[in-house]
């Protein structure tokens, strides 16, 4: 597993157009799903950044934020336009970070005011997948794939 920075070191083009799915209309909003042991997934919508080429996302109390700390798997999927559906996923595992001066670099960036009570979490880059659809009629997506070397 990677940082987005070094994900997008190897794969530039797929790293820019996936940042601009996820960034889709200046929201940076994507759906997050997490797991559990053996239990089934969940989706969640979440708000998410790209700050010092990471990626980062800064959450409640939650089933959401409990999945990550204690298990760190997740899928990361960009929100669909219907008018241009292209998509972005990655996944990866999540790691919390406590230092202040990161917490304090990436909150600065963040659309809404973050305190104590919000969790930041690293999200390294395992795999990726972009489907590419500029409008509607275009059946099926041209899908490209990347996956990091295995440690």
């Amino acid at each position: 597993m990677v940082t987005w920075a070094e994900f997008e070191a190897v794969r530039p083009e797929m790293a820019a157009e996936g940042r601009r799915l996820l960034d889709r209309g200046g929201a940076r909003e994507a759906l997050l799903a997490t797991v559990m042991g053996d239990a089934a997934p969940r989706i969640h919508p979440i708000n998410i950044g790209i700050v010092d080429g990471r990626l980062y996302a800064f959450l409640l109390r939650s089933a959401k934020r409990r999945d990550l700390a204690e298990d760190g798997r997740y899928a990361l999927h960009s929100h669909q336009d219907p008018d241009a559906p292209s998509e972005f996923l990655v996944r990866g595992r999540a790691m919390l970070i406590e230092a202040d001066d990161v917490r304090a670099n990436a909150g600065a960036t963040w659309p809404f005011d973050v305190d104590e009570s919000y969790w930041l979490f690293d999200f390294s880059v395992e795999a990726a997948v972009l489907g590419l659809r500029p409008t509607a009629d275009d059946w099926p997506p041209i899908y490209s794939t990347w996956a990091a070397e295995p440690a």
